[in-house]
């Protein structure tokens, strides 16, 4: 393997490269773009129904069904709709319906009065007889009394259950029509009508794999959708950065269980523990743990009691040259002595990578500082007369630092619980995890080397030297950006092949590196072309709110915002 840490002349990339201005100027080329980047979107409140439609349209389109009926079938298969089709040329096309509980009849007036030779009809939920104008009949053939059917949704909407309320039929699976459901409970609840309508809306981003709210707090009120691949880190347009799997901020090279049990040891008091094992020992008496400030072997608590520290026992307060009053502990104590040098170690190992990651987080924040020093450098620098005019790549090197600092900061963590015996103990021998821990520290020292020579480059006064030396100074900045790219890119390829790649546990995936950082999402165009379906042109006519039911997007009055220029 190279070693790009040795001299200043290793740092020099050739001048004849073709790429080289094209990746001072704007780091597009297709060499540092990876194929697993997936297409990102932000999805606002007024984009919501659009980005609904596209795959309700996408489903009306291929099964020629009603809105309804798609949405019944996309709340199943959790809006994939790859899935769907999956199951509609696997199995069938009755098969797919009666999974999903939609009933399809040819001719079928759904939500009308029941017709009958009779101008009454027995409801078999009240057992009363009441006018056929009273009762309402489903596509699934059942039909019961308004009184009945309202109450049923009311239940079902108030439980949350309103994405797929099931007919009240016995052991009927059929899907009720939204639009009866709609008609019958805002005769008498209108509120809950508009509950009802907020919960088939934002069943797109509530049962849907590929879309997630936007963790930030307070919530800016956007939802991100991915294309390709859910295991990615995403940057929403109010500039929070997080990992869409598990909604925490961005952690790669760490999977989302790695950082999960992270967080939660640097934030529990399982260490403070760890170090009063190792550091303290309990009085015998009272049971509180003591410290030992000196070096004789009798110690003595706040509670007056004196006991040796060699082994615990409680003494008297004589001690002699070679003995203490009333005690002797000579015997060796094998699980006691095992328990104590074991918390000492894992203490010592925690505190290692501890340290080293916050030192990086740290140092991340300083150089975050860098911006603005830099920016007034670079004015300086393009008000003087000079052969220099382009100084992007100051720019773009500060913004290589970055990436390579985060992913620097979140290694340590990863190879903690990489090569520590809480995650993977049954999976690699000793031997294969000291090879592998090996290979990737050697990585990793190596990206380090390159990031602390690319931060100190960047710190110096660049404004103040003569052309010559800014040119030297360019070169130097503009091959450590090469060079820690193609670190980075080395390191993730190591972690994904050579150590997480060859064990058999599937759960730790990983989000890909990209040189360009992260993606951030781009905003959902919103096309009103399209002629509203009754349910958005419930929602629009019904503006007023009671303001009991709090939007996940912050507004109370999202929605009827979100239909204001719909034609």
């Amino acid at each position: 393997m190279e070693d790009f840490s040795s001299s200043d002349e290793d740092y020099y990339y050739s001048s004849d490269r073709d790429s080289l201005d094209g990746f001072e100027n704007d780091e597009s080329d297709s060499q540092w773009v990876t194929s697993k980047s997936p297409t990102t979107k932000v999805i606002t409140k007024e984009s919501l129904l659009a980005a609904q439609r596209e795959d309700l349209r996408r489903v009306m389109d291929m099964l020629s069904i009603r809105e309804h009926h798609a949405r019944t079938l996309l709340i199943h298969y959790r809006w994939d709709v790859e899935k769907l089709l999956a199951v509609l040329v696997e199995n069938g096309k009755s098969y797919l319906f009666a999974s999903a509980g939609v009933s399809v009849v040819e001719g079928e007036h759904t939500g009308t009065s029941l017709l009958s030779l009779s101008s009454t009809s027995m409801c078999e939920i009240c057992i009363e007889e009441l006018p056929v104008d009273t009762m309402t009949k489903m596509e699934c053939g059942h039909g019961f009394c308004n009184d009945c059917w309202t109450e049923h949704f009311v239940v079902k909407i108030n439980e949350g259950q309103s994405r797929r309320i099931r007919c009240m039929a016995h052991k009927c699976n059929a899907v009720c029509d939204e639009s009866v459901v709609r008609n019958l409970v805002s005769k008498r609840h209108p509120d809950l009508a508009e509950k009802f309508d907020r919960f088939l809306l934002e069943s797109y981003i509530e049962d849907n794999r590929m879309v997630k709210w936007c963790p930030s707090t307070p919530h800016c009120g956007n939802a991100i959708r991915v294309e390709d691949d859910e295991f990615c880190e995403v940057e929403c347009s109010c500039g929070l950065q997080f990992c869409f799997s598990c909604l925490s901020e961005a952690h790669s090279p760490c999977s989302c269980m790695m950082w999960e049990l992270w967080t939660k040891k640097c934030r529990d008091e399982s260490e403070t523990v760890n170090w009063i094992t190792v550091h303290t020992k309990p009085c015998p008496q009272c049971h509180k743990p003591v410290e030992k400030n000196g070096g004789c072997n009798l110690v003595s608590c706040i509670c007056g009691q004196a006991f040796c520290w060699l082994c615990g026992g409680a003494t008297g307060r004589d001690h002699t040259w070679s003995t203490i009053a009333g005690h002797s502990c000579g015997r060796y104590k094998e699980d006691q002595a095992k328990k104590t040098e074991r918390a000492k170690r894992d203490l010592y190992r925690y505190m290692h990578y501890l340290n080293r990651y916050k030192a990086h987080t740290d140092s991340f924040k300083l150089e975050s500082k860098l911006k603005e020093t830099i920016l007034e450098k670079i004015s300086i620098s393009e008000e003087r007369e000079s052969i220099l005019r382009d100084f992007s790549w100051v720019t773009n090197g500060l913004n290589r630092l970055f990436r390579s600092r985060r992913v620097l900061s979140y290694s340590y963590p990863f190879a903690f619980y990489m090569f520590g015996e809480e995650i993977f103990v049954d999976e690699m021998t000793n031997k294969e995890r000291e090879i592998k821990q090996h290979l990737f520290e050697d990585q990793q020292q190596q990206l380090e080397a390159n990031v602390e020579k690319l931060s100190k480059i960047l710190e110096e006064p660049f404004d103040q030297y003569s052309d010559d030396k800014v040119t030297e100074m360019r070169m130097q900045i503009i091959n450590l950006t090469v060079i820690t790219d193609t670190l980075c890119k080395k390191m993730y390829e190591c972690i994904e092949n050579d150590l997480l790649g060859s064990l058999q546990c599937n759960t730790h995936n990983i989000a890909p590196y990209k040189s360009k950082g992260i993606e951030k999402a781009s905003e959902l165009a919103v096309c009103w072309n399209s002629k509203p379906s009754t349910t958005e042109k419930c929602v629009a006519s019904d503006s007023g709110t009671s303001g009991k039911q709090t939007l996940h997007f912050g507004d109370q009055h999202a929605l009827s915002l979100a239909h204001t220029h719909i034609v």
